[in-house]
């Protein structure tokens, strides 16, 4: 079953293909929910044992009617039903996203939404169940693992926590803030602020991938002191007042990077790093050094070492085992521990380990880019297959797959616009007007408009998206912006 408001070449293999509405997708899993509930499909043994909140989810799921749920997200009541009788029914299944799901304002109700089915069902703790966020990026995964979450230190560990933080402290010689931290949104609105004035940003391109880009570009630019650590000299690297080339992780560096199933891999350097480039752990080792703490020159084995002493899913993931192994998938406490093929299989002990799983009450919220006469087509944002984000490291290279940037507009739409393929448009938001040729894509519906923002210097995307941002994750709304397309007059030479 696939869930998209495009029916893409991944939904085409579905045995069922839901095209919702952009931004609709808590409305379809409440209505999902209550007919397993009123069809009797609800796992009510795991539900009692192993979960807390059922009462006050399933009263507000009784709202979200099949026919309310049509309503809400453009699909039919009977397929609505179909895929959750299929996935109620199922012995195995699991529910899988991406950023379609995230990268919205209600980003984390989203998800719990999708948490709420999965418990709803008993799909979770069990081989072949369970929910998967598909990462977008290499070691998304391992950034998290490792610290790169406002509120965590390494392990998943709250920072707030006086005897977790405490540990770190002791073997890291200093205090820690026993508070948590900006996640990005906020950190730009503190730079707009003039609160946060410095910046040190390692391979990532603000510049080009927020979702206001002309903020984004005026608040960067206005700092009084940014560094940029990376392997390219990307928008965000100009902006800088100091660059730091840095080696590529994939191939220049040792180290390990953690799948979206948890599993801890082992990263071997092929190549030496260009002439000028240096390795992340050496540049901050070096940084360190200049700021008074000579750490010597470790190697990547052993800051891998320090990070199994104080992260217990970490313990028994030694360079060797990972050699031996293939990798291992965490938590693997000690070095008899084979890893945890699958989660939250405590759930299913009787009695449960640990605490209970959450129901969570979450209400649909459309767009806040409102559709309008004005603005009357929604434009989602997403990738293709050939290229990366920001096209930084992908722009360089050629693909028989690629094709310049675009804006796809339905067949309908472009007819109704008078518009043909290759024809350059104006495509306006709320926030700013671009120009760019249109692509007629018989996978959108009308009123719908795909772009990317791989090739920015094409093409500003972000120029017309939205940062409207979920309070919880700091996520911005990159898949909901209301856009209105327009001709233009044919210039008169002079």
């Amino acid at each position: 079953m696939a869930v998209d408001p495009r029916r893409t070449s991944s939904a085409e293999w579905a045995d069922l293909w839901l095209g919702l509405d952009v931004g609709s997708d808590i409305s379809l899993a409440n209505a999902m929910a209550r007919e397993i509930i009123h069809a009797g499909l609800a796992d009510m043994e795991f539900i009692d044992r192993a979960t807390t909140g059922y009462e006050d989810y399933a009263r507000c799921v009784e709202a979200y009617t099949l026919e309310r749920a049509e309503r809400d997200t453009g699909v039919p009541a009977s397929a609505i039903q179909e895929v959750a009788h299929a996935y109620a029914r199922a012995d195995r299944a699991m529910i899988c996203w991406t950023l379609g799901i995230t990268e919205h304002h209600n980003a984390v109700d989203n998800v719990l939404a999708l948490i709420n089915l999965a418990l709803l069902a008993g799909k979770v703790g069990r081989y072949g169940c369970g929910l998967n966020p598909l990462r977008g990026q290499n070691n998304v995964q391992g950034g998290g693992d490792m610290g790169a979450i406002p509120n965590k230190l390494p392990g998943f560990q709250d920072v707030e926590d006086p005897a977790l933080r405490g540990k770190f402290e002791k073997a890291w010689g200093v205090k820690i803030l026993p508070k948590r931290g900006y996640h990005l949104s906020q950190m730009f609105e503190s730079m707009e602020h003039g609160e946060l004035r410095a910046l040190y940003i390692v391979g990532e391109n603000p510049a080009r991938s927020e979702a206001d880009q002309t903020r984004a570009v005026r608040l960067l630019s206005g700092l009084e002191h940014l560094v940029v650590q990376d392997i390219f000299l990307t928008q965000t690297a100009e902006l800088a007042h100091v660059v730091l080339p840095a080696a590529a992780g994939w191939a220049e560096s040792e180290g390990t990077v953690t799948s979206s199933e948890r599993r801890v891999q082992r990263v071997r350097r092929a190549l030496e790093p260009p002439e000028g480039a240096r390795d992340d752990v050496a540049i901050i080792s070096e940084l360190a050094k200049r700021l008074g703490f000579d750490w010597g020159e470790p190697t990547a084995e052993q800051v891998w070492d320090e990070c199994r002493g104080l992260s217990p899913m970490h313990g028994g993931m030694a360079y060797a085992r990972l050699d031996e192994l293939g990798g291992l998938q965490w938590p693997c406490p000690d070095e008899s521990h084979p890893g945890t093929q699958f989660l939250h299989a405590r759930l299913w002990k009787d009695p449960v380990e640990g605490p209970r799983a959450p129901f969570s009450v979450v209400e649909n919220d459309p767009p806040v880019d409102l559709l309008s006469e004005e603005f009357p087509i929604r434009l989602t944002t997403g990738r293709r297959l050939d290229s990366f984000n920001t096209g930084v490291q992908t722009g360089l290279y050629t693909s028989p797959l690629r094709e310049r940037e675009a804006l796809l507009l339905s067949p309908a739409d472009a007819a109704r616009l008078g518009v043909a393929d290759g024809e350059v448009v104006r495509a306006s938001s709320r926030r700013g007007s671009i120009e760019v040729p249109i692509k007629v894509e018989a996978s959108l519906r009308p009123g719908l408009a795909f772009m990317t923002l791989h090739f920015p210097d094409q093409v500003a995307t972000n120029v017309l998206t939205i940062d409207a941002t979920d309070p919880k994750s700091g996520t911005a709304e990159f898949k909901a912006s209301a856009i209105r397309v327009e001709k233009i007059a044919q210039r008169v030479p002079v």
